[in-house]
């Protein structure tokens, strides 16, 4: 017999999966550029020049032996340390080699950060709306997943229906700034409220509760945009990270997880997620990948241009009477279904070939969600059926 939760998570894709394959199904029927497919969060920018020079470097100057063979566990300590001494210079913190775990991604880092903090038959709350897959995440625990709405009027936290929600089985919360799928900063000032709400009840239900901090889009900001660094504001969390997004490496899959030093029980959480790792059969991220870090650590690739299709889109979109919530980061906009109805709203979407996200599956109903990390050129072609849709609602 088979896993029948396993089962069918197999069997079903997520909902962005079935319409990126949705998606390549019509370009093979009616050719790719008439198909608009904004379902998938997959960089379209080039990697850093410094990426592709430093993997020749490695491939020509390294022993193939030392550079394909295995790390340790929890990753090489000379990557660890530096990516930690970077995190030290940028963010003003005081980690080591020993407060990370390198991982096959941020997927991986949630993964055994979860396994490592979360109990069957405890809670995991989640502000909605947020990436579907931490339901999926949480629930492999045996955990349950809390969510709890955002502000509607600008998708901040709400940190006091957060606290309504925390009781004796909440373990802990993720916290995904820029936000997938609004694009929201969450603000200083609502991290510094969490936190000071999280130390309130953490004491008064005697056990920590943690912020898992999931941060594959720290670097995509515009505007000026500052995303705060929630191990300064609060010591049981545990950061997750990706290099996917800042780098253009999403099919590479390196990131790692990081524990605030100072949280209580360091040593302890540290060690679970070690052991996490090894249950899940999650050790020595690609080596390969690993090596590459220290020369590129501080890399961005050229964000330009999806705060070219950000801004193009906002004012287009707004011009047709399409009501959008304004990204400060990550490359996603929130676009209000006419009907109220987000699946309405993206199957008519399908009639002009605009392939969108209905939001359900994040949690919050009404709207959907677009992926701009395309060429410009697309969205310039994408614009009229854009437009059509608008007209559609007035007809």
């Amino acid at each position: 017999m088979v896993n029948e939760k396993m089962r069918e998570l197999g069997a079903r894709r997520s909902v962005i999966r079935e319409l990126f394959e949705y998606g390549k199904v019509r370009r093979a029927e009616i050719g790719a550029e008439n198909v608009f497919d904004f379902s998938l969060g997959n960089p379209s920018v080039e990697a850093p020049s410094s990426v592709n020079r430093e993997l020749k470097r490695l491939i020509d100057s390294e022993s193939s032996i030392l550079l394909h063979g295995y790390t340790s566990a929890q990753g090489d300590a000379s990557v660890r340390g530096a990516v930690a001494d970077y995190i030290n210079r940028t963010q003003g913190e005081e980690i080591n080699a020993d407060c990370l775990y390198m991982t096959v991604g941020a997927a991986a880092a949630l993964t055994c950060t979860l396994t490592a903090l979360v109990q069957e038959g405890e809670e995991v709350i989640v502000p909605s709306p947020y990436f579907p897959e931490y339901k999926v995440f949480v629930e492999r625990c045996g955990a349950k997943i809390v969510e709890v709405p955002c502000k509607r009027e600008d998708f901040q936290l709400d940190v006091e229906a957060i606290r309504k929600a925390v009781n004796d089985k909440t373990a802990a919360i993720i916290i995904n700034s820029p936000n997938n799928p609004t694009g929201t900063v969450f603000s200083e000032e609502s991290i510094c409220s969490l936190a000071d709400m999280l130390r309130e009840k953490a004491w008064e239900l005697g056990h920590p509760i943690y912020i898992i901090a999931d941060e594959p889009y720290r670097e995509l900001v515009y505007d000026g945009a500052r995303v705060p660094y929630i191990t300064k504001y609060y010591d049981d969390t545990v950061v997750s990270y990706s290099f996917s997004k800042s780098l253009s490496l999403p099919g590479e899959r390196i990131g790692y997880a990081l524990v605030c030093p100072r949280a209580k029980d360091f040593v302890a959480v540290y060690q679970a997620i070690c052991g996490a790792g090894r249950a899940l059969g999650y050790v020595c991220a690609p080596s390969l990948l690993q090596k590459l870090l220290p020369r590129v650590l501080g890399e961005v690739s050229d964000i330009g241009v999806y705060d070219k299709n950000r801004r193009l889109l906002l004012e287009k979109l707004t011009e047709y009477g399409i009501e959008c919530v304004k990204p400060e980061g990550a490359f996603y906009l929130f676009i209000k279904s006419p009907s109220g109805d987000s699946a309405e709203f993206c199957e008519r979407a399908k009639r002009f070939e605009i392939l969108l996200v209905p939001s359900d599956d994040f949690g919050c109903g009404g709207y959907a969600r677009l992926a701009y990390c395309v060429k410009t050129e697309e969205i310039e072609r994408a614009l009229p059926a854009f437009k059509a849709l608008a007209e559609s609602y007035r007809q």
